[in-house]
């Protein structure tokens, strides 16, 4: 890849860390599913307004928007507000790359490689490993919320993967249309109009300043630009050579919440960082000998990608490892 590829690559990666920072500073003014209805609402309006609609099966659309868009966020935003470390949240989110590969071969019967298991592997024991030090503080609950939103994350990804939609971006920007709607509905039963009223009475402040960038830097830096980028990047390079990067996606989600928030992870949590870094890496190093010297230019679209690349589904945790997932090289967009 040329360098100035490679500097995308990593400025996407930095982008979506730094998404949980974003995620953090909205929870503290908004109610977590009042925000997600707010999240997407913004971002429906123009999509509706202004991108084609793709051309995709309509069950496959509310599927992908279900999964990845509601229950996903359901999880990871009632987590962090119910105390979950925010750069935590970035590592164990991952836990839908291995939910994407059981379910893949459970429900569309995808052949599941020794690599895979050993990925999956890795991948249990990182949440074991989380899940300890998290028990070990009481905190038990917004880790499995956080997991939960992990798992529909990755039946989004089945969603996607049956979508199969010519332009990604365009599939990624119309799953917002799903989640607003029955996200209001859910707010308003248990959160309620005066926790609703209330906050956005106070979202007038120039104390809510910082919720409102935090939500705008969610919805135009981390899903508009992110992911543009991640695809522009997956379109011009094989998936094994761009999708390492998201490697560093909690590797920023962890440091960011350290320096700004002073997070400090426990070992056990640090040593699952580590151990999903390290696992990730061997595959990928393993794959790019194999693979031999990258046959794309700086300025050609790759040949050899042989379908659209798709956005829907996160690389957190490995290339090689995860079949289908990782071969149509997915972006993360929390």
């Amino acid at each position: 890849m040329p360098i100035r590829h490679v500097l995308a690559a990593v400025s996407v990666a930095v982008i979506w860390g730094v998404n949980f920072l974003a995620i953090h500073s909205s929870l503290q003014q908004f109610p977590p599913l009042f925000l997600v209805a707010l999240r997407f609402g913004l971002l429906a309006v123009p999509t509706l307004l202004f991108v084609p609609r793709p051309k995709v099966q309509t069950r496959w659309l509310i599927g992908y928007g279900l999964g990845f868009g509601t229950l996903q966020f359901i999880g990871l935003y009632l987590g962090m507000a119910a105390g979950f470390p925010s750069g935590l949240a970035s590592l164990v989110l991952q836990s839908s790359a291995p939910f994407t590969v059981v379910l893949g071969a459970l429900l569309l019967r995808e052949k599941v490689s020794a690599r895979s298991v050993v990925g999956i592997a890795v991948a249990v024991g990182v949440l074991v490993l989380v899940g300890i030090a998290r028990g070990s503080s009481g905190s038990w609950w917004p880790f499995l919320l956080v997991v939960f939103g992990g798992f529909g994350w990755a039946l989004g990804n089945l969603a996607t993967r049956k979508a199969a939609a010519p332009n990604p971006l365009h599939l990624t920007l119309w799953m917002s249309v799903v989640p607003p709607l029955p996200m209001l509905a859910l707010s308003l039963v248990f959160e309620g109009p005066h926790r609703i009223g209330a906050a956005l009475a106070g979202s007038l402040s120039p104390a809510a300043v910082p919720a409102w960038i935090g939500l705008a830097y969610t919805v135009l830096i981390g899903t508009v630009v992110g992911s543009g980028i991640w695809v522009w990047l997956m379109s011009r390079h094989p998936a094994g050579r761009v999708a390492p990067f998201s490697l560093l996606v909690p590797v920023t989600g962890l440091s960011a919440a350290w320096l700004v928030l002073g997070e400090t992870p426990q070992p056990l949590e640090l040593l699952g960082g580590l151990a999903v870094i390290g696992g990730v890496l061997w595959a990928s190093l393993r794959r790019t000998r194999a693979a031999g010297p990258d046959p794309t230019t700086e300025d050609q679209p790759n040949a050899e990608i042989a379908r659209p690349v798709s956005l829907s589904t996160a690389i957190p945790m490995t290339t090689s490892s995860w079949p289908a997932t990782q071969a149509r090289g997915e972006a993360s967009p929390s």
